[in-house]
């Protein structure tokens, strides 16, 4: 089960701290240890997102509008937006979603091992994580 204070590897030097989870609130740290491929389009059906960067720059595509986003400034996903992120560099961000749902299981699932993980479950594991995760066709 995750839990505050766990930290969570993905690809490519991926790196996401799990700093608060509550019913209406997640908020991560997330670590881009350079720059990376978009990850596919996708989007939240039922939560918003509020990314601060931190350090470096990250890449983002909101609805079709890509943009860069420097340390100190704040952009928003609407529930429903079609986007990607990913560093453009080396990067850090805190992250907010709301409402948290089961988001913190869906990462650790994903960059998990074991029976339970992603790679274990297959297509299973986006039917499972539909209110959270969708990927645009």
């Amino acid at each position: 089960m995750a839990r505050a204070g766990q930290e969570i590897e993905g690809s490519g030097g991926f790196r996401l701290l799990l700093v608060r989870i509550e019913d209406d609130l997640l908020e991560m740290e997330a670590t881009y240890r350079g720059s990376a491929d978009l990850p596919p389009e996708h989007l939240h059906p039922r939560q918003a997102e509020r990314f601060e960067v931190l350090e470096g720059k990250v890449r983002a595509v909101i609805d079709g509008d890509e943009r860069s986003h420097a340390a100190g400034e704040v952009f928003d996903v609407p529930a429903g937006t079609p986007h990607q992120m990913t560093g453009d560099g080396p990067a850090r961000v805190s992250w907010q979603v709301r409402p948290a749902l089961r988001t913190a299981e869906f990462f650790e699932r994903l960059y998990g091992s074991g029976p339970d993980s992603a790679g274990a479950l297959g297509m299973d594991f986006l039917a499972e994580f539909g209110d959270e995760f969708r990927l645009t066709d």
